[in-house]
């Protein structure tokens, strides 16, 4: 991996971590399309290049950090489920899932789809809740403190099905918490937070597991991908905030079963 491929393979992570397309999914193939071979150092970087979208939340939320522990004891809830589930299968998921293009390409199609559903079932729901009498309305909207421990590892739950490459973290966490009865906003920053532990975590892991052992240039390569996904996850984040105050994520669900059937077709199909 040359300099170059590491400043786009970080712009492609700083875009895509916290939109519900899949920040690993976009980084297999972005691989792919830059002829980047799979070996055990590129997977170590898709997965220790998020480090810098998460630097970026941090960056951007560091005084709830600081402050709001309750809300944080509520994401380190969620974070339980997903960490026991890496630990567990880190071993199957470095091995055949990451770098695997079929896989990325049908969880990408797949996870459009079921976006697209949710998104036209919570519709639905709202408003239906919407003609029930005043008295008896359902409240939908909740701060990260007011939720529930439960719900707080459902959301865990859910998260975990993203150790599957192209199913997106975002997507998962995003949609969980609206399910729990969070508002868009603020299904999107608990997502946000919970990134912190979840990819420290993973990133801490794998270079555990692969002993901290790369070339200097892999090592250089790795710190201006970090670099440069951090700067790009910033413009991405406030930009994600001010779309969902306006617009739902099914122009996302399109998006992803697009990049999925052009991509199968290219690579399956255009040789």
């Amino acid at each position: 991996m040359d300099i170059f491929q590491a400043i786009i393979l970080g712009i492609v992570e700083g875009i895509t971590e916290f939109l519900p397309i899949s920040s690993t999914g976009h980084l297999i193939l972005a691989s792919k399309l830059l002829s980047i071979s799979q070996t055990d150092f590129v997977k170590t970087f898709e997965i220790a290049i998020q480090s810098g979208a998460i630097l970026a939340v941090i960056a951007l939320y560091w005084k709830d950090i600081m402050t709001k522990t309750e809300s944080l004891k509520k994401v380190l809830a969620a974070f339980i489920p997903t960490g026991v589930i890496g630990f567990l299968l880190y071993k199957l998921i470095k091995q055949y899932l990451l770098g695997n293009s079929s896989v990325v390409l049908w969880s990408l199609a797949l996870g459009g789809i079921a976006l697209i559903a949710l998104e036209l079932y919570l519709k639905r729901k709202n408003q239906k809740s919407s003609t029930v009498p005043a008295g008896r309305q359902v409240i939908n909207h909740q701060s990260i403190a007011t939720v529930s421990y439960k719900n707080a590892v459902i959301i865990g739950i859910i998260q975990s099905i993203s150790v599957v490459p192209g199913v997106s973290r975002a997507a998962a966490t995003i949609f969980g918490g609206m399910l729990m009865g969070m508002d868009r906003k603020t299904a999107v920053e608990f997502s946000f937070l919970l990134a912190i532990p979840t990819m420290l975590a993973a990133t801490g892991l794998d270079l555990v597991k692969t002993s901290f052992y790369f070339s200097t240039n892999e090592w250089i390569a790795l710190g201006i991908g970090i670099i440069t996904s951090f700067v790009v996850a910033i413009f991405a984040i406030k930009w994600l905030l001010s779309y969902v105050k306006k617009y739902s994520f099914i122009p996302f669900g399109i998006y992803r079963i697009a990049v999925a059937i052009f991509l199968f077709g290219l690579f399956f199909f255009g040789k």
